[in-house]
């Protein structure tokens, strides 16, 4: 099993190609926690990594060494290969299908009284948009397996769910394991999509030999998936298994852990010192914060409306209490994004206007990303939000309580997956349930101090327990067992 063959897909890969100000082309690390995610499996093992090329400079790069390029990123060596898409291809397949279309379905954003509409622009994207990218990307790996004996290709996240049917067809033989990072929603949020495109989704996922999730709610709601919106499906609720035209698929939970040692070096640097110190000089009594992208899925409009409520409902805690509110941009060129950042704004305007006063502003929103800012933060707070209204796994409720020094207390929103791992140590709240967030809030800084040392003595046990590697190290353990089972 080491030496077999590994091939790793995504959307966006490890690292981006960009023009300085002098016109050089340098490298950028990609955005987001897959690339920490797999970082480790990568360091110990011979993976060609292949993503979309996300610019011009990209695609440059790769036909300049016309094949995988080799790269050096905090101290690991990747192969990358970069597979360029007609550019209004990709734009259909990223702008109007994956996101917000997919995104949407998949965190119960639409607001089915209004939205989606499926015209024909929409018919168009997916078939000359989203299913072309994965063509393109389902071509690049067969080309690079070509050769191989039951090569291991192990696709993720819910730009790529084609793919897989793609590969299939073309080399039967290939071990295809997928991994979804985002919730799994249950079937009636799929019938917004036509038929036939929600077949062909599921068509494409089936094609794999192993489907990861974060959480075991994730994969029931696949299993139910499969089995009303797909003709032909053969669901095995109790072994999680899927059999559709003659090939059998595992659902299987992979909770997604954190490298706590990494986050809690980096707490010791001297950068978050000195982020620290403003931390530090401004804060109150208590201190709230949170660390989420401006993203709808996040719930901050309600966060803040939550608190608004609390500060109404006890007023002893003006003056004594700080919000800090560390966003980071998102998806600024969908206009549902862009709205959702005024509206933001516009209620932070409102609740700091109804109780700040002179020298004291209750809401403190910062929306840039800055990593030694987050963790200064991380470090300090009484109570950390996390409302979203569904999210994957969310990595924030781990990585803050694992370098917290105060025994700050958690808010977990019951649709995260972190929840199904943290729930025993955290104040666990319905995400649309303002007044619940609100006696939340005040439940955190009332909080009896043994209390709240036992929960954060819980949640860093937790978080320490789990790192990346043993994700990896799980999902690699299934696949050497199904394909021994398969002798």
């Amino acid at each position: 099993m080491p030496d077999a063959p590994l091939i790793i897909v995504s959307n966006r890969g490890p690292a981006q190609f960009v023009r300085d100000e002098d016109g050089n082309r340098t490298m950028r690390r990609g955005g987001g926690g897959l690339v920490t995610a797999l970082s480790g499996l990568v360091s110990h093992r011979d993976a060609l990594w292949i993503a979309s090329a996300m610019s011009e400079e990209d695609i440059l790069a790769s036909e300049e060494e016309g094949g995988p390029v080799s790269l050096e990123i905090d101290g690991i060596d990747y192969r990358v290969l970069l597979v360029g898409s007609d550019l209004r291809a990709y734009d259909r397949f990223y702008n109007v299908i994956a996101n917000p279309i997919l995104w949407f379905i998949q965190h119960y954003l639409w607001d089915l009284s209004n939205a989606p509409d499926i015209r024909q622009e929409e018919l168009d994207a997916w078939d000359y948009g989203y299913q072309q990218v994965n063509r393109d990307i389902a071509e690049a790996v067969v080309g690079q397996i070509e050769g191989q004996e039951s090569p291991l290709v192990m696709l993720h996240d819910y730009h790529l769910y084609t793919a897989p049917g793609f590969i299939r067809e073309k080399r039967p033989d290939a071990f295809l394991h997928f991994f979804v990072h985002i919730p799994w929603s249950q079937p009636d949020s799929w019938r917004v999509l036509p038929r036939r495109i929600r077949e062909a989704i599921y068509e494409g996922m089936l094609a794999n030999d192993i489907i990861g999730f974060h959480t075991h709610s994730y994969c029931i709601n696949f299993l139910r998936c499969c089995d009303e919106l797909l003709d032909g499906a053969e669901v095995d609720y109790l072994e999680a298994e899927v059999t559709y035209k003659g090939h059998t698929t595992r659902a299987r939970a992979y909770p997604l852990g954190i490298d706590a040692e990494r986050l809690r070096r980096a707490a010791e640097s001297a950068e978050v010192a000195e982020a620290e110190r403003e931390v530090l000089e401004r804060r109150r009594r208590y201190l709230i914060i949170r660390v989420d992208r401006a993203d709808l899925s996040k719930n901050v409009l309600r966060g803040f409306t939550s608190f608004d409520t609390f500060l109404t409902q006890h007023p002893e805690f003006r003056e004594q209490v700080t919000f800090i509110a560390h966003l980071q941009p998102s998806r600024q060129d969908v206009p549902e994004y862009a709205e959702y950042r005024e509206r933001i704004e516009a209620l932070v305007a409102v609740v700091n206007h109804r109780h700040g006063t002179t020298d004291w502003m209750p809401i403190d929103l910062r929306i840039y990303e800055n990593f030694s800012d987050a963790v200064a933060r991380y470090k300090n707070y009484d109570l950390l939000m996390v409302n979203a209204i569904f999210d994957g796994m969310n990595l924030v409720a781990k990585e803050a309580p694992a370098v917290n020094t105060r025994d700050g207390v958690l808010m977990l929103s019951e649709n995260t997956g972190s929840h199904e791992e943290l729930y025993d140590f955290v104040l666990s709240v319905n995400p649309f349930d303002i007044q619940e967030q609100a006696d939340a809030i005040y439940r955190a800084l009332t909080m009896d101090p043994e209390q709240k040392a036992e929960w954060s003595s819980g949640l860093k046990n937790i978080v320490f327990g789990r790192n990346p590697g043993d994700w990896v190290d799980d999902q690699l353990a299934d696949i050497e067992k199904v394909r021994a089972e398969r002798g």
